[in-house]
């Protein structure tokens, strides 16, 4: 799947599971601002699995920073779609966003926040058109501008963060469990499952039918978990 495909798919399924999973995982309901400020991150964090993608939207959201993290990580991890397209690496994100936000405190939870807004800015292509230096400078802008709105509105600690990214990650794979090439859910072991929806990255089935149905989903879904019960309050 596309970048901007995984984004939009990641916002759906936070907006989708705000309901069921965060009373029964994180033993709490998420307040209206906690589910918007999270679909928004979750949609940064489901390309993180593309940190192994040398030339993917991940590869080009921050200019020549992102371009060598990527190719360090496609080095470490084995190529595209090895170590990051499984549950393992979804495992670490979740575990490891919640170690950073416990142990290293309200810096690294502004980080991340930063990190994965970007992500979002890039992919959702709400960003000055093109791939120079405008455009991820103008990535960079917006995303500290978003950063310091959204640490009004963060709790200290958000135990919905870890939530967030483990979730993104993990739409990352279903998304690529559509197509042909798969995805290796239980790497090391090597097989990738799938179950093919899109035949070719990019083509209509995703862009012209999966894309528009899962945005509208998206903001139905915000309405009635977060924006309709503001406006009735």
């Amino acid at each position: 799947m596309m970048g901007h495909s995984h984004a939009v798919s990641g916002a759906m399924v936070y907006a989708a599971s705000v309901p069921f999973l965060p009373p029964l995982l994180l033993h709490t309901h998420l307040k209206p601002a906690d589910i918007l400020l999270g679909t928004v991150l979750c949609a940064g964090a489901a390309l993180l699995p593309d940190l192994d993608h040398h030339d993917g939207t991940i590869a080009n959201f921050l200019g020549p920073f992102s371009k060598m993290l990527c190719r360090f990580v496609a080095w470490v991890s084995g190529g595209h779609r090895h170590a990051t397209h499984s549950l393992l690496f979804v495992a670490l994100m979740g575990a490891g966003t919640w170690a950073g936000i416990h142990y290293l405190g309200r810096p690294f939870t502004l980080g991340i926040t930063f990190f994965l807004l970007a992500l979002a800015v890039k992919a959702l292509r709400i960003h000055v058109p093109g791939e120079g230096h405008t455009t991820w400078l103008s990535i960079i802008g917006l995303s500290v501008l978003g950063t310091a709105v959204m640490d009004k509105w963060m709790p200290d600690a958000p135990g919905w963060l870890p939530y967030a990214v483990a979730l993104g990650t993990l739409a990352h794979l279903l998304g690529d469990s559509l197509t042909k090439m798969g995805a290796p859910w239980l790497w090391p072991h090597k097989q990738r499952y799938e179950i093919v929806l899109i035949k070719r990255s990019g083509n209509d089935v995703e862009t012209k039918v999966l894309v528009p149905i899962m945005t509208v989903a998206t903001f139905a879904l915000l309405w009635f978990t977060a924006l309709e019960p503001t406006v009735l309050g």
